[in-house]
């Protein structure tokens, strides 16, 4: 088939760029003929809370893509839809994220389809972590723009439901982020991390948003269980995406000066294998979610993880199988901590954990997110 991917990827960095150019590479796998088309423009600068959008890799040498769409021009819009017409693309797969994407995007999707293409959304998330105001009207006019959905997650799935009922919908979890590499020696990661050697360490990876609950983890870290112990760290390892003030203040009335390792630079591609690999427990004490590219990336790695009882992250980390499930509640958060770190020397417990996940992991493979999305019948 000829399929075009429309979104983010190569020169914009991040979860919805790897997963866009991982999404391309499974495409050409199997034999069809894909083009990325991404944005001269995702976001005005003035939206975009980190410090750049942009990637400093070289562009990816096997993908074709295409910088064509600027996010708040409609004159683009109108344009990109005109090229995929001319394309003759069969298959338009549009990755959602955001509701102030919607005009965008639906306006693409609807000249597209005029011309006989089918177009699957993939739902990151239908209803925002941070919601607004406007955000029905715009996740209206974008699900009205699409044939056929496939969510990560039963919650994100009931969500579309919300506002489109008759298009079909297929579940399929989020696929491993399996495009940073193969995992090297603990000791070895911590070394070229100067990381500690000998503690158990505790990992909170990716962008600092306050949906994501580092203040719960930082509150939990502080309970007079873990505080009192001095093999555990906690490695905060990503770029903040609000105000880290707030974070400093926490750790100064909690007395955590010292005892937190801080990393909030953006984690470049080539360092993520580092950060996983050192990990001995991937933390998400998430408020609220649908799913994670984060925990597909400790799946990879094959780390076991703690996750809040939020969205989707539960059906994708089952309790005693791949690490702890809790309640969204610091004490809950740390009762799974220690918990975890009583049982670092029983080394029967921690390989039965890693025996579940490797299990786990199977599940994630990339060819049932492209099945999915082709509505094969070895979907998800």
């Amino acid at each position: 088939m000829r399929i075009v991917i429309l979104g983010t990827a190569w020169p914009y960095r991040g979860g919805l760029s790897a997963f866009n150019e991982r999404l391309a590479r499974e495409f050409m796998r199997e034999g069809h003929e894909v083009e990325i088309l991404t944005f001269t423009m995702q976001y005005p600068d003035f939206l975009f809370p980190g410090k750049t959008q942009y990637s400093s890799d070289p562009c990816p040498a096997d993908l074709r893509i295409r910088r064509v769409l600027n996010s708040v021009n409609p004159l683009s819009w109108i344009r990109t839809g005109r090229l995929i017409r001319r394309m003759h693309a069969d298959l338009l797969v549009i990755k959602f994220w955001i509701p102030l994407m919607a005009p965008c995007l639906g306006m693409v999707a609807r000249i597209a389809r005029r011309g006989g293409t089918r177009v699957v959304s993939v739902l990151d998330n239908v209803i925002p972590h941070e919601p607004k105001p406007w955000d029905g009207l715009l996740i209206r006019y974008f699900v009205h723009s699409v044939h056929e959905f496939v969510a990560m997650s039963e919650s994100v799935l009931n969500d579309c439901n919300r506002f489109e009922k008759r298009a079909p919908k297929r579940l399929c979890p989020h696929p491993l982020y399996d495009n940073f590499g193969e995992p090297v020696p603990k000791a070895e990661a911590r070394r070229l991390l100067a990381l500690p050697i000998d503690k158990t360490c505790l990992l909170f990876f990716g962008f600092i948003r306050d949906y994501k609950g580092l203040d719960l983890l930082m509150r939990a870290y502080a309970d007079p269980r873990m505080a009192d112990n001095e093999k555990v760290c906690l490695v905060v390892a990503g770029e903040f995406y609000n105000n880290g003030e707030q974070y400093a203040r926490l750790e100064k009335e909690l007395h955590e000066e010292g005892r937190i390792i801080w990393r909030t630079d953006f984690i470049p591609d080539d360092k993520v294998r580092l950060y996983f690999s050192a990990a001995d427990l991937v933390v998400q004490p998430y408020k609220s979610a649908t799913q994670s590219g984060v925990t597909q990336i400790a799946y990879h790695f094959v780390r076991p993880m703690l996750v809040t009882r939020v969205g989707g992250l539960a059906e994708i980390v089952p309790a005693g199988k791949a690490g702890y499930v809790c309640e969204v509640d610091e004490k809950a958060v740390a009762d799974a901590l220690v918990d975890y770190v009583s049982h670092r020397d029983d080394q029967a417990w921690n390989d039965r954990l890693h025996r579940n996940i490797e299990i786990e992991k199977q599940k994630y493979a990339w060819s049932r997110m492209t099945a999915a999305i082709l509505n094969s019948e070895t979907s998800c």
